[in-house]
């Protein structure tokens, strides 16, 4: 079995989003694994139209190219981490958008998730887990949430400091992720290509 490959995808597609900057450290921090391989994904890359398709393509193929490209893209890995930001208790209009343009390329995979503001996203990463039990993923437990002082220590409105100065903080939970999705990729990719 070659070892899994897993995206860490970029949930907020707006001009000013602060995901880069997790996204980025989470990357670096997985890259130094060897029980996966790790790819950085963002939505803007993708410039995905608002779902328009007459089924989802569980049922029928999509038509738009855009969304064809997305699920392409998407179906090369074997789990996802998404960065998402909370926008009223819930995941990013963009995000819900890039997960409602795919779903069997979503299925039998190993999802987590690195939320960030007031409360680490928590609702958000909750409402993600949700969607992603829909779409046939398996949530895994642990996930990274950078909250209250830490966030403001990191975010541009506060102090804008590296994402290494709350690596305390995050770290652990970083590394729970890493081993909960590592273990899931690994027997879902068995239990697929069985």
């Amino acid at each position: 079995m070659t070892t899994p490959k897993i995206a860490i995808i970029i949930g907020s597609t707006r001009d000013a989003r602060f995901g880069d900057k997790p996204a980025k450290w989470l990357y670096d921090r997985a890259a130094k694994r060897d029980d996966f391989e790790v790819e950085l994904v963002d939505l803007k890359d993708f410039d995905l139209p608002l779902f328009n398709e007459k089924a989802s393509n569980a049922w029928m193929p999509s038509e738009d190219p855009r969304a064809v490209a997305w699920q392409n893209k998407i179906g090369e890995f074997d789990g996802y981490i998404f960065v998402t930001a909370e926008y009223n208790r819930s995941i990013t209009g963009a995000l819900k958008n890039a997960l409602d343009q795919a779903y069997k390329e979503w299925n039998r995979k190993p999802m987590g998730a690195l939320g960030y503001g007031g409360v680490g996203a928590a609702r958000a990463v909750e409402h993600l887990r949700n969607i992603a039990v829909e779409l046939q993923m398996v949530p895994v437990r642990n996930a990274v949430h950078i909250a209250a002082g830490s966030f403001m220590k990191v975010h541009p409105m506060g102090e804008n400091a590296e994402i290494s100065t709350i690596e305390d903080a995050i770290g652990g939970s970083a590394d729970a992720l890493f081993d909960d999705i590592a273990w899931w990729a690994k027997a879902t990719k068995a239990a697929r290509e069985a």
